[in-house]
């Protein structure tokens, strides 16, 4: 009996080890997977964000660089104006007079100085034409919708007419606008803009008779205010921009 005791004992050991062992092997197997798939998730993440970081400097140093580019243009320009005024210096220092060496002034305005004239006047503009409204239409909705309706469309059409003007010497001194520039420059800019105020007022207040009383007022009223307006920024001198030209 005892040999065949030992006998069972060993075989019934041996069927637990045989079953704990196949229990195991998935859960090997999982361990192993994810223990070399880790290594490899972490390796790509780690691959993946140098070329990301890599991709923003290189963007960063391409506006960078572009700055640069525009940088050296504008001391490109500023160095070959103030060589030129250094000549104009040492010829005027040698008593050679403006007139012998066919020198040209001229006088530029900046972009923002267009744009803060046309939005200053734009407010003054509307307040008047706000209160003529008001006047002959008696209804503060129409008013506001008079005003509201044209005030960024004229605001940016006398914005380009700056800028159109602004590339014609005409009318201009060696520092400002003269008189008549500023007298041209408010009467065009009136035509357009009594136009517009009149077909905005008969559309909105549907009636010609408002309209054509809101229009010829703004008419007067604006005309003289746009050309003292106009003389005011002649006397400002930010935003302007002074070049010269001669040849000996």
């Amino acid at each position: 009996r005892s040999p065949t005791l030992a006998m069972a004992a060993t075989t019934l050991l041996l069927l637990l080890f045989i079953n704990n062992a196949v229990a195991f092997m998935p859960l090997a197997q999982t361990s192993m997977s994810r223990l070399s798939t880790k290594p490899f998730a972490t390796s790509l993440s780690m691959s993946e964000q140098p070329s990301a970081d890599l991709r923003r400097i290189e963007k960063i140093m391409t506006v960078e660089t572009l700055k640069q580019e525009r940088m050296a243009r504008e001391l490109e320009e500023t160095n070959s104006k103030l060589k030129r005024l250094n000549e104009l210096k040492e010829s005027y220092l040698n008593n050679v007079s403006l007139d012998n060496l066919n020198a040209k002034e001229s006088v530029k305005e900046t972009t923002l100085r267009s744009g803060v004239k046309s939005l200053g006047w734009r407010l003054i503009a509307g307040s008047v034409t706000f209160v003529t409204s008001l006047k002959f239409s008696g209804s503060l909705s129409t008013a506001l919708t008079i005003v509201g309706s044209d005030f960024f469309s004229k605001a940016a059409t006398m914005f380009i007419g700056e800028r159109v003007m602004n590339q014609s010497q005409a009318g201009r001194t060696k520092d400002s606008d003269a008189v008549g520039r500023s007298l041209v420059k408010a009467i065009i800019w009136r035509l357009f803009a009594v136009t517009n105020t009149l077909c905005m007022a008969i559309f909105i207040a549907k009636d010609l008779s408002i309209a054509s009383k809101i229009a010829s007022t703004d008419a007067v009223i604006k005309t003289t205010m746009m050309f003292f307006y106009e003389r005011f920024w002649a006397r400002v001198e930010w935003g302007k921009d002074y070049d010269i030209d001669f040849s000996i």
